[in-house]
């Protein structure tokens, strides 16, 4: 195959993107990171960190939450298997609504810690709760 120009790459990329699927929010498992990437919207985001288990990410246009890195989800499992052992069956069997991982957190985080933190919790359950969005916690 010849080498393209930079005008036919550029056409060819353009063509490609538009045979794209809409996008859709989604989330993915990575087995070797042990994490979740939870994507809400397609802007393009900037992460903080948020605690010892997720990562945010805000728009950088709106500075709206766009997503979450979810770090660390079988040490979570084993946590919750600990402290919320009726509550472990929702994020045990199949895939899991990612509106339970941010519940269990938000329970098992203590009451004087600080509000900022609360807050975007909520943010984020409502966001997976509108969303709908589901994760396997298995290699797919």
């Amino acid at each position: 195959m010849a080498a393209m120009s930079k005008n036919e790459f550029g056409d060819y990329m353009l063509e490609l993107a538009a045979k794209a699927p809409p996008f859709r929010p989604s989330a993915l498992y990575d087995v070797d990171g042990d994490c979740t990437e939870f994507i809400a919207s397609p802007e393009v985001y900037r992460a903080e960190r948020l605690d010892d288990l997720v990562m945010v990410c805000y728009g950088q246009e709106t500075g709206q939450i766009v997503g979450s890195l979810i770090k660390g989800i079988s040490r979570f499992r084993e946590q919750m298997r600990e402290k919320i052992p009726g509550f472990i069956i929702e994020i045990e069997d199949g895939p899991i609504k990612l509106v339970h991982i941010f519940l269990a957190k938000l329970w098992t985080t203590r009451a004087d810690a600080d509000q900022p933190v609360r807050v975007t919790y909520r943010k984020l359950i409502e966001i997976a709760r509108t969303t709908n969005v589901e994760s396997e916690l298995t290699e797919v």
